[in-house]
């Protein structure tokens, strides 16, 4: 039996530990290498060339999104499943977009994550039970707030978060805008809506690792005379 290659990507060198133990105890499975930012998970994955990397979203080196989808661009063969804390939906979402094939919360039973592992080999998408539901209701037609279809975030309702996550209060965004308050307010209303986060904290921690925002490229908000 050829063993199911597996490449683990998380920054916690204690955790990579544990699931290297609980995997190479399998006689199914083996693990073919570790990584603990976005861009040694994408290096990894091109030398390795693994079957499957089970990766966290929350990453140095471009947010773990954006890894899935490079790893995915150069690895078109390599399957992805996210091992993670972050139960929202939001972050579920936007791992399929990016192309994982599975999404298991680090709170889930060993013999789950070994579980969705083979299933993901076998071509099989996987979602956590806790999270299932709400793909099934974001493919159901609704309204967001203000009336517009809910859906992926507008250019408008991107820009919004990226200045929330450079910690904008609503009257500077509006003034950057050239809005109003309130209508700044509708934006974050619909980004509550849309993303199932429920303050400005997971917001920006959603844009991080999402990798639509980088602190390094940030500038200031402007200073209130």
């Amino acid at each position: 039996m050829v063993p199911i290659r597996v490449l683990l990507a998380d920054d916690h060198a204690v955790l990579r530990a544990g699931l290297r133990a609980l995997i190479r105890a399998q006689p199914d499975l083996d693990v073919v290498g570790e990584a603990g930012d976005g861009d040694s998970a994408l290096q990894k994955a091109i030398d390795t060339a693994p079957d499957v990397v089970v990766m966290d979203l929350t990453m140095p080196g471009g947010g773990g999104v954006r890894a899935i989808e490079r790893i995915r661009h150069q690895c078109p063969a390599v399957r992805v499943l996210v091992l993670t804390m972050h139960d929202a939906p939001a972050y579920l979402r936007s791992a399929l977009a990016a192309g994982a094939s599975g999404y298991v919360v680090k709170s889930a039973a060993d013999s789950e994550l070994l579980a969705a592992i083979r299933a993901v080999h076998r071509g099989r998408v996987v979602l956590d039970p806790s999270l299932a539901a709400a793909v099934v209701y974001s493919s159901l037609p609704r309204r967001a707030v203000g009336g517009s279809p809910a859906g992926p975030l507008s250019p408008r309702e991107r820009e919004v978060l990226d200045l929330i996550a450079q910690g904008y209060t609503n009257q500077q965004m509006a003034d950057q805008l050239g809005l109003s308050v309130k209508t700044v307010e509708t934006y974050r209303s619909r980004l509550v809506e849309k993303l199932g986060l429920r303050s400005r904290a997971e917001l920006v921690r959603y844009a991080l690792d999402s990798g639509l925002f980088t602190p390094g490229e940030a500038s200031p908000p402007p200073v209130a005379p």
